[in-house]
């Protein structure tokens, strides 16, 4: 099963996009992984929230194939222990062609990409920066693919 993570606009903070290339150079050795980074609209100070979201959700169907597994982390999603995600990603890994999350822009997703977003994941009922959401996701990602392989990182 190949999986994608699609962002919205780039990584600005260095910590953290040291941090989620080293994540994803890891993710790497447990499965085929790759992430997508679309640009951020332009002049997003003349749009509107809706304006920018259907923006976004352009960019992002780019990206999308036919028969994708879409799941959209959101606010609104299911939350999941770290056990619970590994589960859940040994089954999609038994039923997904390819498996697509994405993190959204700072405003959410256009109604489009909902319609599209089989699923929704939360990672906390907190709120954290998208910058941050980035770097915990792909974390979380590795840490499922190390508890489904049964290696210690889950309680070093």
């Amino acid at each position: 099963m190949k999986t994608l993570l699609i962002l919205v606009g780039k990584t600005a903070e260095k910590l953290f996009s040291q941090g989620i290339a080293d994540y994803t150079s890891r993710i790497g050795h447990y499965m085929p992984f790759d992430l997508v980074t679309v640009a951020e609209p332009k002049n997003t100070r003349s749009l509107t929230e809706q304006q920018q979201k259907e923006a976004e959700g352009t960019l992002i169907k780019k990206h999308l194939q036919p028969g994708d597994t879409i799941v959209l982390l959101d606010e609104r999603g299911e939350e999941m222990r770290s056990e619970e995600f590994a589960s859940w990603l040994a089954r999609k890994q038994q039923t997904a062609r390819r498996l697509v999350f994405i993190i959204g822009g700072p405003y959410g997703f256009s109604e489009e990409i909902y319609k599209l977003g089989k699923e929704r994941i939360s990672l906390s009922r907190m709120t954290f920066s998208h910058q941050m959401v980035r770097l915990i996701f792909t974390e979380q990602l590795y840490r499922a693919c190390t508890i489904i392989k049964g290696e210690p990182y889950h309680h070093a």
